[in-house]
């Protein structure tokens, strides 16, 4: 199976993509997800080209696939919220456009949060956005996250999803995304993905995937908690996730890390270390390693 592996990493304004490149290089990936800006705010740079082109150049000669690369939009972004609506699809009809300047395909985009509204009217005004957002002639595609039913985030079941997509007047340019830390969270069963994945194709297509966060969870199923935890640190367990990075009816779609950096030591609070390139190391080994967060505090 080729496996399309990869993790969050940063884009700085100094190096850009060239450095999200070099970054994810190191950690021994061949795909990787960042924000064009810091994910707290919608301040974003001017794109330098040049730095562009050499990141393509990179990617070239360490065969990783630019259709593979993710970008993710700010969390602050809320296409349910009215008060912030224009300004959401202002930024988002902007970001797309960076999107397509970088050469990426795929933006994932959580749908938003039910502030002072229904849900019904939350999905109206998500899909309202979208369709504001997707009349272009770029070739981007926004990709819905599954989401673990948080407050009152939209997008924590399929049916949900589906609401929003059918309404989409552009339906080549929405897809999904799937996180199994929000799955589980949100009540599915990560140790029968099969079942997930065939409610999924029944729902919404299987073919609508085109990316997977590959978490585990600190929290039992159904919690709505959205916690996110080392891969086989967690509830959903190292098995299970292996099953779901292997499975054969998703060979094609990029698998994004975002679990947690590591601390300096149990009594710390500060993350420091990011753990991918050890956690890749291991998904592609197929072996459990207890001793995983040791071993990145003493080589990091």
């Amino acid at each position: 199976m080729n496996l399309i592996i990869g993790s969050h990493v940063s884009y700085k304004n100094n190096s850009q993509l060239l450095g999200s490149v070099k970054e994810a290089l190191n950690y021994k990936a061949n795909t990787f997800m960042f924000y064009t800006g810091a994910p707290q705010n919608t301040n974003r740079g001017v794109i330098e080209d040049s730095l562009t082109l050499e990141a393509y150049k990179l990617m070239k000669e360490n065969n990783i696939d630019l259709e593979k690369i993710i970008v993710h939009a700010p969390y602050i972004v809320n296409l349910a919220n009215f008060n912030n609506f224009d300004f959401s699809v202002s930024f988002l009809i902007n970001e797309v456009e960076r999107c397509s300047t970088l050469g990426v395909k795929y933006l994932v985009l959580h749908p938003g949060s039910a502030v002072n509204c229904s849900r019904e009217e939350a999905i109206n005004n998500i899909s309202k956005g979208l369709n504001l957002i997707l009349d272009n002639e770029y070739d981007v595609t926004i990709l819905l996250e599954t989401m673990a039913g948080k407050g009152n985030e939209i997008g924590r079941s399929f049916e949900e999803l589906k609401s929003i997509i059918d309404k989409v007047k552009f339906k080549d340019k929405i897809g999904v995304c799937i996180d199994t830390c929000h799955l589980n969270d949100a009540g599915y069963d990560m140790s029968n993905f099969d079942s997930v994945l065939d409610l999924f194709d029944k729902i919404i297509g299987i073919e609508k995937i085109k990316c997977i966060h590959i978490n585990d969870s600190k929290n039992n199923i159904d919690s709505h908690k959205d916690r996110h935890e080392n891969i086989g640190f967690g509830t959903i367990g190292f098995d299970n996730l292996i099953n779901i990075i292997y499975n054969k009816r998703l060979e094609s779609v990029p698998k994004i890390l975002e679990t947690p950096y590591v601390t300096k030591d149990d009594n710390s609070k500060e993350r420091e270390y990011p753990p991918y390139k050890y956690e890749i190391e291991m998904i592609r080994n197929k072996i459990f390693d207890k001793n995983l967060i040791k071993n990145i505090r003493e080589n990091s």
